[in-house]
């Protein structure tokens, strides 16, 4: 915890209605009593008014951890005594077999990967231990998915890291309106644009999000707007990008991706165009999906306004940090199908064995090789993969992240 700093009533009332700004850390309980000891001394809480010693309270519960009852406790004791002092324990203890070191670290990679899931998680552990060799993880390569949100819940945990219109179709006798069976085959691409939000009547910048249906290797690339003008240079561009060829390219039935330029351009290319049936939410889904755990939760909600210069500031994150993080080293849930053989029942699973990354994906299908576009080799493709571990690459990511947020123009 940082315990050089003691914010004012007014940014402990923006701290608790949700503009997280400060970042207040603790793994020892007596340094968080001793913060909490300092603010309540240095805010005077005896002489304050009942607002204010309620903003006092609410900011002790969101930095520290601790349950409401709890604070109010610690703040009885103060107010009676003038301190605050750990009780002596009385019951026996018991040596857990994670200590607070592992749960910092598990918090640690929790604040740089934004709190995956819990499947995706174990992956990364036990691949920080096991293909990296990092040594803090050893206790943590064998957690189970469950005993991470046990240990998320912890109050070490919290005081560490706490987290806080419908598109119409168009008819277009463009593609055909059929679901792709890849056969688990790559180059299958499911298609879908977000866009970064409306203000004052002014449309901000769009993203195109293209995912393999098979292996989940995902490309993004932002545009100016969803005109020809920066449509086809941008679908080149994602197709460039991609490691196998392309076989397919799915969308839903917006007019960006069903009109007769892209049409053309994807005959030449060979690759076959197909759109979404009605009443069948499904066909693109996968996309969609990536679209929240991945877009949103990078990009978030705020409009940036549609200029060149962003989107060519966001597209060199893209292409330099976030595309190769997403298929390099952030896992992925690949589904297993179940069939019934007496009721023909047909059943989803997503065991964890089967969390890998894209590129992991890729490699593992029967004789890889094959599907990669030509002078590409899995060779040239290692050398990227494993240049850093997943950590230091996310690490590295997110700092890019933050630069580039400071250089687009909102």
């Amino acid at each position: 915890m940082d315990t050089t700093h003691i914010p004012t009533l007014k940014q402990m009332a923006k701290y608790v209605s949700g503009d997280n700004t400060l970042k207040l850390k603790s793994q020892d309980k007596l340094e968080a009593y001793g913060y909490i000891t300092k603010v309540l001394i240095t805010h005077k809480y005896i002489c304050l008014r009942k607002p204010d010693k309620t903003t006092i309270k609410q900011y002790l519960m969101v930095v520290s951890g601790y349950s409401l009852s709890q604070t109010e406790r610690l703040i009885r004791e103060y107010v009676s005594t003038g301190s605050i002092n750990p009780a002596k324990r009385t019951q026996p203890t018991f040596k857990g077999t994670y200590n607070r070191e592992d749960i910092a670290a598990l918090a640690g990679l929790d604040e740089i990967y934004e709190r995956m899931s819990g499947q995706a998680m174990t992956v990364i552990l036990r691949r920080e231990y096991e293909q990296f060799c990092n040594k803090a993880y050893l206790r943590l390569k064998d957690i189970s998915v469950s005993h991470i949100y046990n240990l998320r819940n912890t109050v070490t945990y919290k005081r560490i890291n706490t987290t806080y219109t419908k598109t119409k179709p168009s008819v277009v006798k463009l593609g055909e309106r059929i679901k792709p069976e890849p056969e688990g085959k790559p180059g299958f691409l499911r298609v879908d644009t977000e866009h970064q939000g409306d203000k004052d009547g002014e449309k901000g910048v769009y993203h195109i999000n293209l995912v393999d249906e098979v292996t989940q290797w995902e490309v993004v690339i932002c545009v100016r707007a969803i005109s020809e003008r920066y449509m086809l240079p941008a679908l080149a561009m994602a197709l460039e990008l991609l490691p196998f060829v392309v076989i397919n390219f799915h969308a839903d039935n917006g007019s960006e991706y069903i009109n007769k330029l892209v049409v053309r351009m994807l005959k030449k290319l060979t690759i076959k165009l197909t759109k979404s049936r009605p009443r069948h939410s499904g066909d693109n889904g996968l996309v969609e999906t990536k679209n929240g755990v991945v877009l949103r939760k990078h990009m978030g909600y705020i409009h940036i306004p549609r200029t060149n210069d962003n989107a060519e500031v966001i597209n060199r994150f893209y292409v330099n940090w976030f595309i190769p993080w997403l298929n390099f080293h952030r896992p992925c849930a690949f589904r297993v199908t179940e069939v019934d053989k007496k009721t023909g029942k047909v059943t989803h699973k997503y065991p964890t064995g089967n969390y890998m990354m894209p590129y992991e994906k890729l490699k593992s299908l029967d004789d890889a090789s094959q599907y990669l576009k030509p002078g590409i080799t899995f060779d040239l493709l290692d050398c990227q993969a494993y240049a850093l571990s997943d950590t230091q690459w996310t690490k590295e990511m997110q700092l890019q992240k933050a630069a580039m947020w400071e250089s687009i123009k909102l």
